[in-house]
Order: C-alpha cells, then structure tokens, then sequence
C-alpha cells in the first residue's frame, strides 16, 4: 500500500504537545521524504480546567476532544503522551495505537531556583506537584516538605515557580527535555527515588482502526522494545483498576539480551504503606508480565488499599 500523502496530526495545544508533534513530524520526513504534514491543534477539557482532575474524570480530561477530532475525521494521527491516556480502560472504540516511539528518559526531576535537592530543602519547603504518585513517594521519604497542587503546562509551572509560589517543582525529565528547558534541573531522581508513572518517556501515535494507509506509513516509527514496556505497564495499570486517586507507579525494562521485567508499587496517599512487587517475563507475553505483578501486588492487598481511597 503507498504512503499517505498528507497527515493531519491532532494533539494538545501546549508547548510541550506541540514539541512532541515536530518530533514525530521530523520522524516522518526522514522516513518519507514526500510526505506532508499538517497540525490541528486542540484544547483539552484538562487543559483548560485549573481545579482537581478527579472532578473531570481525571486523566480522559486530556485526551476527549484529541479523541473526538480524530474519530470526526478532522485529523487522521493523534499524538499522545502516554502515561496521559487512560489504562484502566480500552481505547475508544475505531482506534488503535499504531506505533510507540522510542522511549524517553523516564525519571523524574526537581527544579529549585537556588540549586537544592530534595534532601537540601529545608521544613516546609512548598514542592509544586498535583501528581498522587509523587505526593506519597514525598510523603514516604521526605515527610518534612509540603506538597501544594499546581496544574498548568510545565512552561505555566515554571512561570509560577519563578513568581514564588513554590519553592521547588517535581517535573517529568523528558518534559523538560522537549521543551528545552534541562538547565532549570538542579536534581535527576533515581527510579528508586521516585518510581515512574505508568507510561513515563513515551509518545503513542494513534490512528483511526480502518485507516489503513496512516496506519502503515506511521508503522515504521514503532520501536519494538518501548512497545513490549508499554504493553507489559498498561496491562498492569489494567488490572489493578486504580482510580484518578490511586497511588499507582511502574515501568517494564527490556534489557539488551531481551530479557523483560517489570517492578510495580501502590502506596497508600500519606506513604506509610508501600506495596512493591518485580516480576520478570521468562516465557511470558508482555501482557502475562503486566498481569502477573499486578497479581502480586493484589495478593499483597493492593485491592483493598486502592478502594479504600476516596475518588
């Protein structure tokens, strides 16, 4: 089947969406140098909404109107941060992933205008971060700092960090990357330190399902190892089906022989509960390795502590 002549690419109108569209714009070019590109660009419920993301039905909120514009047929590619699309359910029916890029760096990252690391910051240090995730992980490790909801576009956050309303702010390293802005970095957190979201450092491109042409042109983008991660991480999310509240990080390693684990952790909110579970694929599918370590956190209880969080 020949190329598709003109992609139409829908994502968020952020900086950041925008980068990670030019990345997946340049991809293209060098993959088919004829084809031409278009953006349409679009703003989120989520984008637009400055309040608790549970009240909007939490992570859905920033990629409903991508998904609409794509299923109407006024785009024929959407470009999504992962870990932003929902795993505790299907995608919207008539669509697909047809392709995960290579992944990015998966840590996290501290901005803090005079330097300090985390363990540098003094009581009461207000760190900027809406993320359930890391609020517990701080919670567990640096009960000490003050955790102060922030939403916004990482540029939104930076700005009002500078105006002094947080003294630090937990930031996606591969966030930070796309939007040219590493200098700001005074701290890179280890996986350990900080374990990951679900879906960390990967752009999914996806497609209507009976767009055959887009579907293969894109084909040739999808990295295989960051799909076998990403499959194995979204089939543990789906099997836990924690909520917008839940406490829920973890990430798959391919690791250069082909060997595939995955480590998952459920904490309670405040960080005194931490349950942790590592599983290696062996024979498994990504699919099996993703089921499996959810199962081992559940056998540790993970069911009960998710629904007993208020959502």
């Amino acid at each position: 089947m020949p190329a598709a002549e003109l992609i139409r690419i829908v994502s968020r109108s952020s900086p950041m969406a925008l980068a990670q569209v030019e990345r997946v714009q340049a991809e293209l070019a060098a993959l088919h140098p004829a084809l031409r590109t278009e953006v349409v660009p679009v703003t989120t419920s989520g984008d637009r909404w400055m309040g608790d993301l549970a009240q909007l039905g939490g992570k859905g909120a920033f990629t409903k109107e991508v998904d609409a514009a794509l299923l109407a047929g006024e785009a024929d590619l959407a470009v999504h941060c992962l870990k932003d699309v929902p795993a505790d359910r299907p995608l919207p029916a008539g669509t697909v992933f047809a392709a995960y890029l290579r992944r990015d760096d998966i840590r996290d990252a501290v901005v803090q205008p005079a330097g300090l690391t985390l363990d540098q910051l003094p009581p009461g240090a207000r760190i900027g971060t809406s993320s359930v995730r890391r609020v517990a992980q701080l919670a567990a490790t640096h009960p000490h700092l003050e955790c102060l909801p922030i939403r916004g576009n990482a540029n939104s956050r930076l700005a009002k960090l500078e105006a002094g309303a947080y003294d630090a702010l937990l930031l996606a390293l591969s966030g930070l990357e796309r939007i040219g802005e590493t200098a700001r970095i005074t701290e890179v957190l280890s996986v350990e330190t900080m374990c990951p979201p679900i879906g960390a450092g990967v752009l999914a491109l996806q497609c209507r399902k009976d767009d055959d042409r887009t579907i293969e042109t894109v084909r040739g983008l999808a990295h295989h190892d960051t799909w076998r991660e990403a499959t194995a991480e979204r089939m543990f999310l789906h099997v836990l089906q924690g909520h917008c509240n839940s406490p829920i990080a973890g990430y798959a390693k391919a690791e250069p022989d082909g060997r595939l684990s995955l480590r998952g952790r459920v904490f309670s909110p405040d960080g005194k509960q931490i349950l942790d579970a590592h599983e290696w694929a062996g024979s498994l599918t990504p699919e099996d390795l993703g089921t499996a370590t959810a199962l081992a956190l559940k056998r540790q209880g993970a069911s009960d502590l998710i629904a007993a969080i208020p959502h």
